[in-house]
């Protein structure tokens, strides 16, 4: 009987062992089958990454409410955070006020350039009375110098139509005189109005950019995307550019890779890119060679390549097309590791194991 026992364990033994070097070949078959396709594709392995936008506060304050949670997706202009506005709604209010002042002192300075004007006017009337005056009383002079010389009039007369000629051509000087100080006055009241005109711009363009802050406090989305951090709390009070939240643009996502130089300059930009990531290596995704970098540089320790390690290697972006990023936008994860296969040749036919159903 236990000879029997024996033998049965020994027999499940040997089948185990069977089953798991059957498994290691079949997976070694398939990595095969993966890996080995001749010079025409070339592989570097990566990270998914996507372009990530920081929600930094413009000016300093207390965050009031964060109206998203990480892993959300917003789409462009949602409004994110609200910062507190009590301060800038009062220093609004102040402006308001100093822009009411300023519009009342330019309907002053526009009276004051009337009132002025109105004087101008005057001074040049009055000095046509004072020319008119002038001339009768040169005239009257003349013909009282004419009866003078003829003993029709006296010379006490003769003296006073001299002094009223005198008299009249002083007036006339003086009005001259106030006519000018009139002209003077008015272009002061016309600069005082321009003054105040600027100061009402001033003050409008102080409200204009509290609006403009204010508005800044509600933090929107610049573009379509998820929050992929939280970096602040409501309650918390951050100096300007302090981060609150961290957005990841899903129309822009790609993978970063190294190739040697050997094959990187056959890469040419819009070269036709299959990435398969660990964690769906039955899916590969459809991509296309958007940079390839202009300086080599050594590998780096974190990207293993079948290449000697020592050689130069060229950095490689594949850019995954922005419309099937929008029909897989809950599949899309940033950071997931994978290899990326580049056709160098574009006649060579994808092998069944990288042709992508994503592919219309």
């Amino acid at each position: 009987m236990k000879k029997t026992t024996s033998s049965v364990s020994r027999t499940l033994v040997v089948v185990a062992i069977i089953a798991i070097v059957a498994g290691l070949a079949w997976w070694g078959w398939t990595r095969m089958a993966v890996d080995d396709f001749g010079d025409g594709l070339v592989s570097g392995n990566g990270r998914i990454e996507a372009t990530e936008i920081d929600i930094s506060t413009k000016l300093p304050g207390r965050i009031q409410d964060i109206l998203v949670r990480e892993g959300d997706f917003v789409k462009a202009g949602q409004p994110l955070v609200i910062m507190q506005l009590d301060s800038l709604r009062a220093q609004r209010d102040e402006a308001i006020a100093a822009l009411r002042q300023t519009e009342t002192s330019v309907a002053a300075a526009e009276a004051q350039v009337a009132l002025r004007q109105s004087d101008a006017v005057a001074a040049r009337a009055l000095i046509g009375l004072r020319e008119s005056e002038l001339d009768a009383a040169q005239r009257r002079l003349a013909r009282t110098e004419t009866l003078s010389q003829e003993g029709a009039a006296s010379r006490q007369e003769l003296d006073d139509d001299r002094a009223a000629v005198r008299g009249a051509q002083a007036a006339l000087d003086a009005t001259h005189a106030q006519a000018k100080a009139a002209t003077a006055a008015v272009h002061a009241a016309q600069a005082q109005l321009v003054g105040a005109r600027a100061a009402v711009e001033a003050a409008t363009a102080t409200v204009a950019r509290i609006d403009a802050d204010i508005q800044d406090s509600e933090l929107k989305s610049p573009r379509d995307g998820r929050v992929q951090f939280r970096l602040a709390q409501p309650g918390e009070v951050l100096g300007a550019g302090g981060r609150i939240l961290n957005v990841l643009d899903l129309s822009d996502v790609y993978m970063t890779f190294f190739l040697p130089n050997e094959v990187a300059g056959r890469a040419a930009l819009g070269s036709e890119v299959r990435i398969v990531l660990d964690a769906a290596p039955d899916h590969p995704v459809p991509a296309t060679i958007s940079f390839v970098s202009s300086v080599a540089q050594f590998t780096p320790k974190t990207v293993e390549t079948a290449s000697e390690r020592q050689k130069l290697m060229f950095r490689v972006r594949a850019q995954i097309p922005p419309e099937l990023l929008r029909d897989h936008l809950e599949q899309v994860k940033t950071g997931l590791p994978g290899v990326a296969w580049v056709k160098l040749d574009p006649q060579l036919p994808w092998p069944d194991a990288l042709s992508s159903p994503l592919v219309e």
